[in-house]
């Protein structure tokens, strides 16, 4: 979006935590994230061409709509946040990279000291710089690709405050691609993301359970120096899978079998957060948005409609499985709410136990067997 207001915030609106330390400790020697900024930035397109006037109106209306979904979806979803929510970020397509690099450094700063504990060389042999600089651009680019994919997200920010971030000019693009109103597409988006906010501070153990699970998982996954050329070997056996169209991703090439059944198990709970977040939108949706039965039709559509060049990537990135997500979580949901009710199903928030396994993602009936008895 080009004429966009820098960061689409005010430097004041910042996320609430310290910046990653990127010039000494572990992550540095790994990773130059700074650099990753960099490339991110340089690589991304700004988005749709609107007058600074424009833009300024957009944001303003994004941030109202995202205000306007807190009432309606805590009223649907039957779940209460404690303490008022702070105020949606509305940013571009740079603001959105900086600050999920910053999460990502955060993430993986546990990963880099096992590795480190590893690895043979200093943190300072030559090459450990260049190499730093070679991840970070890959960091960068992967960053610059999602970028102008996503349009809303609820950052858990490991090591500073979470915040409910819209991409305006990716919002901008898809209504205008879809040709649906914008203000309907703007409030309707906000149901999704505003749902995933609801989640996470409703339920106060949430957050900490998923950045636990994402790291130590993480760790897992990430090979040390000395695990590698056997991890390379598994790597080329198992490529095919990740090309298949039920492929997780690269990530699941690097995994064992326990480790693939992790996955499972934080596929189950992505999916189940992802699905409900779409149940409740469209939930929603009929009481405050009036077209809201075009949009999800068309937005359905619109996900099946990627190239064949977008579509290999996206099952790489294990996008095609994210798209997997939604829909399972969705039947899931739906299964649950529709023998037990919603308070019956918002059991599912109660502790890690009542969180479905990747098995009750498919059979909701089973899942209300074990929890509900």
């Amino acid at each position: 979006m080009t004429d966009h207001p820098q960061d689409a915030v005010s430097p004041s609106e910042s996320r609430g935590q310290e910046p990653i330390p990127t010039e000494a400790g572990e992550g540095k020697s790994f990773v130059d994230w700074e650099f990753a900024k960099a490339t991110g930035r340089r690589l991304v397109s700004a988005g749709p061409a609107v007058s600074a006037a424009e833009a300024a109106d957009i944001v303003a209306a994004i941030r109202q709509a995202a205000a306007d979904a807190q009432a309606p979806v805590a009223e649907t979803s039957r779940m209460d946040a404690p303490g008022m929510a702070p105020p949606a970020l509305v940013v571009d397509r740079p603001r959105w990279i900086e600050l999920n690099i910053d999460s990502m450094a955060a993430l993986m700063t546990p990963v880099f000291a096992k590795v480190a504990a590893d690895r043979k060389m200093s943190a300072t042999a030559p090459g450990m710089g260049v190499g730093a600089k070679i991840t970070g651009a890959e960091s960068g680019a992967l960053m610059a690709f999602m970028a102008s994919k996503v349009l809303g997200q609820y950052d858990l920010a490991p090591q500073g405050t979470p915040r409910l971030l819209l991409v305006a000019p990716n919002l901008v693009h898809v209504e205008r691609e879809l040709e649906v109103d914008a203000a309907d597409f703007r409030a309707w988006v906000c149901m999704h993301e505003e749902t995933h906010r609801i989640q996470f501070t409703a339920v106060p153990w949430l957050r900490e359970h998923m950045i636990h699970r994402a790291t130590t998982l993480a760790g897992e996954l990430t090979p040390t120096p000395s695990e590698l050329a056997e991890r390379m070997q598994q790597v080329l056996k198992r490529l095919p899978e990740a090309l298949g169209s039920g492929g997780g991703g690269l990530a699941e090439l690097f995994a064992t079998p326990e480790q693939r059944a992790k996955i499972a198990e934080v596929t189950a709970i992505m999916s189940l957060l992802e699905g409900h977040a779409d149940v409740v939108m469209d939930d929603v949706g009929p009481k405050v948005i009036p077209s809201v039965t075009e949009i999800r039709a068309k937005f359905t559509e619109r996900r099946k409609g990627a190239g064949a060049a977008d579509k290999l990537l996206r099952r790489l990135l294990g996008l095609e499985a994210k798209m997997a997500q939604y829909r399972d979580g969705a039947s899931f949901v739906r299964g649950v709410m529709d023998q037990i009710g919603v308070d019956g199903f918002n059991a599912v928030w109660t502790s890690p136990e009542t969180l479905p396994l990747p098995a009750e993602i498919l059979d909701p009936a089973a899942w209300v067997r074990r929890v509900h008895g």
